[in-house]
């Protein structure tokens, strides 16, 4: 019905259905409330318990076994010559792995390249380098002055100018380094290049659009975002480049393990010798592993929101919850004494 303009409906006389109230829910005790009990795993606790006991044996096996000699391994652990060995070992690992990653940085850049005859020379370095063992690269390069007797400096074709000697030239280290960084370079090029192209192709086309030239694109943008990529590999790399300098012990060089095997060689303590250069380098690579996983987390602040937490706030989050767990422990014991004294 339409009523006229300025008259106000009267309300209506029909009253409103009066909601019923609602149940008042009494409170439940706490005893009667299901705990929820996590279902055991009883098959993982066994596991645990089978893998502890096997670790506990292989532990007494190692400890007690007098052929170790573990006195002889104290004392010759911190040896000048074991320490001498193992200083050259630490400085041949960093020179490889620093030229080898400033030569594979420059062959992946070659690599995609879109010059075709850098792309392809870069190719065949990676190709032979990883297609050949490290150990014949260093005995290749060990021997080179028997394809090359003398190096010259001059005009191809022409007069030279500098002429030296190979065998006066390539001594045992500086074998050892370059026939080590050819191989690392070829292995540190796919992994730059794989780092490189993890990176997504937006970012590089919003730095065309900012009108940046391909080189500061690649220097400011590419390469921090591909360090996520990188890093864990390269940290691989340079725990089997520290493991890997043993192979220069061939060539004489004073590493660790040649110097070890030059001390077993006159005390015929072969076991115990080994175990200090064993020991040597589980202490380096355990130290190269922590300091592998700060990098990481330094290059992963870009990528993920909450960083995961460091092995000290992982243990001081452990302590916290068993001190925790010791309090309401200790809580729960101290009711009933309390309930009963009243």
């Amino acid at each position: 019905m339409v009523m006229p303009s300025g008259v106000t409906p009267a309300p209506s006389a029909v009253p409103p259905r009066k909601q019923p109230d609602a149940p008042t829910s009494s409170p439940v005790p706490d005893a009667d409330v299901p705990r929820i009990v996590p279902r055991r795993n009883v098959g993982r606790w066994i596991t645990a318990g089978l893998a502890l006991l096997l670790f506990a044996m292989v532990l007494n096996s190692v400890v007690r076994n007098d052929a170790f000699q573990w006195s002889v391994v104290g004392r010759y652990f911190t040896t000048s010559a074991v320490l001498d060995g193992l200083l050259l070992s630490l400085w041949l690992t960093a020179v490889v792995m620093v030229l080898g990653f400033l030569t594979g940085t420059v062959l992946a850049v070659m690599r995609l390249s879109g010059n075709p005859v850098l792309r392809t020379l870069s190719w065949g370095y990676i190709w032979i380098f990883r297609s050949t063992p490290p150990l014949v690269q260093l005995l290749f390069w060990f021997n080179i002055g028997a394809l090359y007797p003398t190096l010259g400096l001059g005009i191809p074709f022409g007069p030279q100018f500098l002429t030296v000697q190979t065998v006066n030239l390539l001594g045992p280290t500086l074998t050892a380094v370059i026939g080590l960084t050819l191989h690392e370079s070829a292995y540190a090029a796919e992994v730059v290049r794989g780092g490189i192209l993890s990176v997504d192709s937006g970012q590089t086309e919003a730095a065309q659009a900012l009108g940046l030239s391909r080189r500061r694109t690649l220097r400011r943008i590419v390469v921090p975002q591909a360090m996520r990529s990188i890093v864990p590999t390269a940290g691989n790399m340079l725990i089997g480049t520290l493991k890997g300098t043993s192979i220069v012990s061939v060539l004489a060089v004073h590493d660790l393990l040649y110097s070890v095997q030059l001390i077993y060689n006159q005390t015929y303590q072969i076991i115990p010798l080994l175990m200090v250069a064993t020991l040597w380098y589980i202490a380096v690579t355990t130290a190269l592993s922590i300091a592998q996983f700060y990098v990481e987390r330094y290059y992963a602040r870009g990528n993920s929101r909450s960083l995961p937490p460091t092995p000290l706030q992982r243990l001081r989050l452990q302590l916290t919850a068993l001190r925790l767990w010791l309090r309401k422990t200790t809580a729960a014991d101290a009711r009933p004494a309390i309930g009963g004294d009243r």
